[in-house]
């Protein structure tokens, strides 16, 4: 039984790396080009997905998206009150 709950994980984790990198955007991957990290993934199962999921995709932290600024944010703005 640990052995087919073993070999679950090992596929369940590799079919999320593999739909993960197929579907990032461009700009959140890093380190190596997508169909580098597809091929990594299907040729390495264990290996490939942890480097994936470890490294190859952008945390939230490192995706610096500037959004819509709020007024206490703006030094402009605070200093014309």
């Amino acid at each position: 039984m640990g052995r087919v709950a073993l070999v679950v994980a090992v596929i369940g984790l590799g079919v999320y790396a593999f739909v993960q990198a197929l579907q990032a955007d461009a700009s959140q991957i890093r380190l190596m080009p997508r169909w580098l990290w597809v091929a990594v993934i299907l040729a390495f199962p264990v290996v490939g997905p942890a480097a994936w999921i470890l490294s190859g995709r952008a945390t939230r932290a490192s995706i610096t998206e500037e959004g819509p600024m709020g007024p206490d944010d703006d030094p402009e703005f605070m200093r014309r009150l």
